[in-house]
């Protein structure tokens, strides 16, 4: 490759997996457990402070148990720091959630993602995660 193709190619690289961060958060959010295959590898490994899970079922099963209990979620990710190695790659995200527990209360946490992805014949998938939390509030009086 020459090397603008070599730099069309990371940034290509860099802007799927950086989609895929965006997306995961939807997915979250959103409930969109049928695009799952979208974003992870059959064999994903994904440990969180809910517990671990392994392949595509047991991920949906394990964010259902969690965020299911809520009336609404919403994840936003930033300050995405990206390496890719060729056919695999890592990102480093932070994470701030809100959970709104009922109409009257919501809780907000705080954490790191640390995605492994690889790149298969479809694009990039992730194939392990790994949250680790910083903060978490108690319920508190919503304002809106």
């Amino acid at each position: 490759m020459t090397s603008t193709e070599t730099l069309i190619r990371a940034l290509a690289d860099r802007a799927e997996l950086a989609d895929l961060v965006a997306r995961h958060s939807l997915w979250v959010d959103e409930g969109r457990y049928g695009e799952t295959g979208r974003l992870f590898t059959e064999d994903v490994v994904v440990k969180s402070p809910r517990g671990e899970a392994r392949g595509i079922e047991a991920l949906i099963e394990l964010v259902r148990s969690g965020h299911d209990t809520y009336v609404r979620t919403l994840h936003s990710k930033s300050n995405l720091v990206i390496e890719v190695d060729d056919e695999t790659a890592t990102v480093r995200a932070h994470d701030i959630a809100v959970f709104v527990i009922d109409d009257k209360t919501e809780a907000v946490a705080a954490g790191f993602h640390h995605y492994g992805a690889r790149r298969t014949e479809h694009g990039w998938r992730f194939d392990h995660l790994v949250v680790t939390p910083v903060a978490l509030t108690a319920a508190l009086d919503r304002a809106l």
